[in-house]
């Protein structure tokens, strides 16, 4: 058996989901890189992610209480990357994407992603340097090409991951079981 040893409290939990934030930023689209982000409830489905509060989105979402969760395919890592080494604050990133807009009506959903959340902010708890938020998803956006039997197909999406401290960028990889079945012969 190998000794364990206390690597300090910043671990990071591996990987985190690679998202675009979508938000309206004075009177125009917005879009910010991120990756601490999780469901947090199933109905209705609400979503929790963090936010820096100096962020120009963290101001968007506090005077809007909307926003958009889009879900990049690896096709996207270079723009997905863009959208967090530039600041909203200094860098007007609202043509970086094409925009469509959905039951909300005023907030930005990226064409390009596969998948696009849009959300109702229902609380937020701030934190010493985050904001924590969680958002109703009022409505769900994909195409038709990227369901299987009428659910959202990951293989068909094909997202990708970030991991830090390293700070990189991984695809999603192959199945390896299914949740709720391969536990089964456990039981006793």
């Amino acid at each position: 058996m190998t000794n364990r040893i206390n690597i300090g409290n910043s671990a990071f939990l591996l990987p985190a989901p690679q998202v675009i934030l979508g938000t309206i930023l004075d009177g125009k689209p917005n879009f910010m890189a991120m990756a601490w982000v999780t469901q947090a409830n199933y109905e209705p489905c609400v979503m929790a992610m963090a936010v820096n509060q100096g962020h120009a989105s963290h101001r968007a979402i506090m005077e809007t209480g909307r926003y958009s969760i889009n879900i990049p395919s690896v096709d996207l890592v270079a723009k997905t990357d863009y959208a967090g080494l530039v600041s909203g604050n200094r860098t007007d990133k609202s043509a970086l994407f094409d925009v469509h807009y959905g039951e909300l009506k005023d907030v930005p959903l990226i064409r390009e992603c596969p998948l696009a959340l849009e959300l109702r902010l229902v609380q937020h708890v701030a934190l010493s340097h985050d904001t924590l938020f969680l958002g109703e998803v009022a409505a769900a956006w994909t195409e038709e090409r990227f369901l299987t039997d009428g659910r959202v197909d990951v293989e068909k999406v094909r997202p990708f991951t970030l991991t830090m401290p390293d700070n990189r960028y991984w695809a999603v990889g192959e199945q390896v079981g299914r949740a709720w079945h391969e536990g089964k012969a456990l039981k006793k």
